[in-house]
């Protein structure tokens, strides 16, 4: 996973030790105080991975995005608001979390997706009855308006004209029309016995 730096011959005494040291060095490319930091953190950052996670590749990929971020982001770190395993750690449980919430989104995605695709089959004899009832009821409803109402509906729903359409056509303002196509809607709401 890490390229490391040949060992230079320098007194190891000379190197930082604490975790906190070796993370603070790491920020500055200090690329040997990363590797020892990565040997002494790897195994415990893997462990909280793998809890979150369960499945091995999974943590073992994880694991390496959290080293690769620690290794790009290790200049945040404030060894004065904390210590570094707990900086770490903190990065591995958020990108932990993140991979399950990403495969609980994909999760949902695919079942989604599968149940559209999934062919229920419909008893399309009843189906043809519903809509021929309520084609009826509709027919009804709408033949209980004035003149007026249904010129204006059937120019707006059946021809697809705009309510400034239907004004010019008519000849009337567009004050009349808009009135005319709110009280024919609420007309037939309350005889189709629509609540919403």
């Amino acid at each position: 996973m890490l390229d490391r730096v040949a060992d230079s011959g320098e007194d190891p005494a000379s190197h930082p030790a604490t975790l906190d040291e070796l993370l603070v060095a790491t920020a500055s490319g200090d690329r040997e105080a990363f590797g020892r930091f990565y040997d002494e953190t790897a195994a415990r950052v893997f462990g909280l991975v793998r809890r979150v996670l369960v499945d091995a590749a999974q943590a073992e990929e994880v694991t390496q995005d959290v080293f690769l971020e620690a290794w790009q982001t290790a200049a945040r770190f404030d060894p004065a608001r904390g210590a570094a395993a707990a900086w770490l750690l903190t990065l591995a449980h958020r990108r932990a979390v993140d991979r399950v919430r990403s495969a609980q989104a994909s999760h949902d995605r695919d079942l989604k997706a599968g149940l559209r695709d999934l062919d229920v089959p419909v008893d399309e004899v009843a189906e043809a009855a519903e809509i021929a009832v309520e084609h009826e009821r509709v027919s009804g409803a709408f033949a209980e308006l004035s003149a007026a109402q249904r010129e204006c509906l059937a120019l707006a729903y059946y021809g697809g004209c705009t309510q400034s359409e239907i004004a010019e056509r008519l000849g009337l303002p567009l004050g009349t029309v808009k009135t005319r196509l709110r009280d024919g809607m609420i007309r037939l709401r309350a005889l189709l016995g629509v609540t919403t």
